[in-house]
């Protein structure tokens, strides 16, 4: 039979957990029971595009706190707000999460992902291994300069809204509208379907 102190044994070495500790940890166990939907834009022009892609992806998949739901198919574009022929096509693709890291953490992630696979930002509109975006998370919506959400720009790429589309047919931009009614706006002229590439969802 195990016999139990009448009175807890105290420890000297033990602080009290200040209250703001307690309710940032309440905070997060409510977050790991409730992930939240992100939706994430990959895009490459530089070295082997589609392994690159696919290895965002998988990075994406070993990240602690997230799981990848669904992968878009590939599609390949000219590059942005450059001039035709000054850079490499782009291989296009969107992802759909679920997580519990917060929006700055997601960013982070994703920087470092970039990172990873050598990203260079010598320049805007740049060539690029990887460009990782986080197009929406939840029904957020905020013009915080670090992380805008959703992307102050989807709306208006239709190489972000074809494959968004394929993956969530139903799926909205928080404070823009459908995605399928934004992509009718803009159409798809420039983004071509690669039926002969593949990404592959992570087991």
């Amino acid at each position: 039979m195990t016999v139990y102190p009448s009175e807890p044994q105290s420890d000297p070495t033990v602080q009290p957990v200040p209250a703001s500790v307690v309710a940032q940890v309440d905070a997060a166990d409510v977050t790991l029971s409730n992930p939240k939907r992100a939706v994430i834009s990959l895009g490459a022009n530089l070295g082997n595009r589609l392994e690159t892609l696919q290895g965002a992806i998988d990075a994406l998949e070993d990240t602690p706190g997230l799981r990848v739901k669904a992968v878009s198919p590939v599609y390949e574009t000219e590059p942005w707000g450059v001039d035709p022929g000054s850079q490499p096509s782009y291989f296009n693709a969107v992802v759909v999460v679920k997580t519990t890291l917060p929006p700055d953490s997601l960013l982070e992630r994703g920087q470092a992902i970039e990172e990873a696979f050598d990203r260079v930002r010598d320049e805007r509109w740049g060539p690029r291994t990887i460009d990782v975006d986080i197009l929406s998370y939840a029904d957020v919506v905020s013009d915080d300069p670090a992380l805008t959400l959703p992307h102050p720009r989807a709306h208006q790429r239709a190489f972000v809204l074809v494959p968004w589309h394929d993956v969530d047919p139903a799926a909205e931009v928080p404070g823009r509208g459908p995605v399928a009614e934004l992509l009718a706006a803009v159409g798809s002229e420039g983004v071509l379907p690669r039926a002969d590439l593949e990404l592959c969802l992570p087991e």
